[in-house]
């Protein structure tokens, strides 16, 4: 299993962190040298399962399939009017990620990054009904030529750094990596109101898995 870059540094820093707790322990309470080293393990496998990246390629890449931008499950569905960039009507969906889906966050489509914008803000549950605009989170558009896609990754009560690695003007590959939510929290896509879905409320999907849905 490859590890995602974003949890290089913190795992060697944990991995220091405990081994240095263990040899205390090992000093002054030696009894509990085995207690704690089983402790300081589980810990470590814990931090690490947040991190991992499995591989995943699209086989057959088609700009007429949205795919799953994120690990996680549907927990919403509605028609409703995004204010930021369309100033219209869209499909929402939006995905919950918990801390123990991947939480690698990949492109959708393939096309350009018309917009990109950072937003901080609050670090509300990410099912809170107003975490979509007042928490920290990034906006990202991105165009087929035909169409377009805003995602919006969202921060959470954990997830307390979005990280993103492209920007305005960006050509971009279906199923590449545009970022991580470290902790987990929630990615919401919009789409054309004539996007056919393949999804529904409850279901879990998988990032270059799961088609989301037609355009």
């Amino acid at each position: 299993m490859k590890i995602h870059k974003e949890g290089h540094r913190i795992l060697i820093s944990l991995a220091i962190l405990l081994a240095l707790l263990d040899l205390v322990v090992s000093h002054f309470w030696p009894e509990s040298l085995l207690l704690a080293t089983i402790i300081s393990v589980g810990v470590f496998l814990l931090v690490l399962q947040f991190f991992r990246n499995p591989r995943r390629e699209i086989v057959i890449p088609d700009n007429n399939l949205v795919y799953a931008p994120a690990d996680g499950k549907i927990v919403v569905i509605e028609e409703t009017h995004e204010h930021e960039y369309f100033n219209d009507k869209r499909l929402q969906v939006s995905i919950f990620m918990s801390p123990t889906n991947v939480h690698v966050n990949r492109n959708p489509i393939s096309g350009t990054v018309n917009y990109f914008k950072y937003h901080p803000g609050k670090y509300l549950v990410a099912w809170h009904p107003k975490s979509s605009h007042e928490n920290e989170r990034t906006t990202v558009v991105i165009g087929n030529g035909e169409e377009e896609v805003l995602l919006r990754q969202i921060a959470g009560a954990l997830a307390k750094r979005i990280v993103n690695y492209i920007q305005e003007g960006d050509v971009v590959e279906q199923g590449a990596d545009f970022g991580f939510i470290k902790f987990g929290s929630r990615v919401d896509l919009f789409l054309p109101l004539d996007a056919s879905l393949e999804v529904k409320i409850g279901q879990k999907v998988k990032g270059n898995k799961t088609v989301i849905a037609r355009l």
